[in-house]
């Protein structure tokens, strides 16, 4: 985040200027395209640009370059970028609409209902592997729905849906600990699904999360404004003539659904909605309509970033890149809590 203040302040650009937001976003998106050219070209066996290019061009079937360009690193990229940008724009939703620098997907149920579905689906159609990407998606809005029933009988405030989402987790981290008592055979699967990663990612499984993930990323930016009002508080935002419950439930929706996703075909991916938006607000304001496409990319960098350490550090030996992420969040967290004033965003 400094570079990107050093890069404004070299250029003479303000930090309130609508040239630094541009150059932010500019320099943001070399970034990427960096990035992806890297987790491309690196991994167990370097591709240099030309053979990029050429295996692509070519579609050489038969080529040792294209069938893992093709097959494993293109489809593993595309996720890791996916994946990213989801869940930070999910981080970002969630502490601006409930004013909570500690908001994440966790605190509204959806890593522990789409846990739960994941579960199941291993405990009892352990063959169809492709049904677990959807019953962890399905798991995790319906755990938000359950979230949000719940606080709304109580006026649907800021601190109803966190209490209900604490909640509703323990509840449900009860089921999914009965059922692997009962279904011992499913550790491993849940074991796999705790620390999340991206090997064997394939593009069919990316099809059906993606589309989702493209929508909600859409139409977050369409709300982007209203949750600016939202965060003025209630009374104020009611004031405005916004309508509160409307939007708060659009939007614990949206976050729901990019956070699910992503979730469905990565596993648990920690820390990204909880680092991204920090950094994102850190650097282009409070702003929504600005914190939101920069936090889907920084969190698309970040996630790209950290799978390209998890292949590379121990290399021939790849370890997940949910591990790679907690090592880097959880620092990150304690200095949330240690500096933070109780937590909120906005005095």
């Amino acid at each position: 985040m400094n570079l990107l203040q050093k890069f404004c302040t070299r250029i003479n650009l303000t930090k309130s200027s609508k040239g630094y937001n541009v150059s932010v976003i500019a320099l943001l998106i070399i970034l990427l395209l960096i990035g992806i050219f890297l987790s491309i070209s690196i991994g167990s066996s370097k591709i240099s640009l030309a053979d990029i290019v050429s295996a692509i061009r070519l579609k050489d079937q038969g080529s040792n370059n294209y069938r893992i360009i093709s097959f494993v690193r293109i489809p593993r990229t595309i996720a890791a970028v996916l994946v990213g940008c989801a869940l930070a724009v999910s981080g970002a939703i969630l502490q601006s609409v409930l004013n909570n620098s500690l908001a994440s997907p966790n605190v509204i149920g959806v890593n522990s209902g789409a846990g739960l579905f994941f579960i199941l689906t291993a405990a009892f159609f352990p063959v169809n592997i492709y049904l677990s990407t959807i019953a962890a998606f399905i798991g995790a809005i319906l755990a938000v729905f359950l979230v949000y029933f719940i606080a709304r009988k109580t006026g649907a405030s800021r601190m109803a849906i966190v209490l209900s989402g604490v909640a509703v987790s323990s509840f449900i981290g009860a089921i999914t600990d009965t059922v692997l008592t009962l279904k011992p055979d499913t550790m491993i699967a849940r074991a796999a699904f705790l620390i999340g990663g991206f090997s064997g990612i394939t593009m069919d499984k990316l099809s059906f999360a993606g589309v989702f993930i493209l929508i909600a990323l859409i139409a977050s930016l369409v709300l982007s404004y209203d949750m600016n009002v939202l965060a003025l508080g209630d009374e104020s935002a009611k004031s405005l003539g916004l309508n509160i419950s409307r939007i708060r439930f659009s939007s614990l929706i949206l976050a729901a659904i990019l956070a699910g996703s992503a979730i469905s075909f990565a596993g648990h991916i920690g820390f990204v909605g909880l680092i991204v938006p920090h950094v994102a607000r850190f650097i282009v304001g409070h702003d929504n309509r600005l914190v939101i496409p920069v936090s889907a990319l920084m969190g698309s960098i970040f996630t790209l970033l950290c799978d390209l350490l998890a292949r590379v550090l121990f290399a021939p030996y790849e370890i997940p890149v949910g591990i790679i992420m907690s090592f880097l969040g959880g620092p990150f967290f304690i200095y949330l809590l240690v500096k933070g004033r109780r937590g909120q965003l906005y005095d």
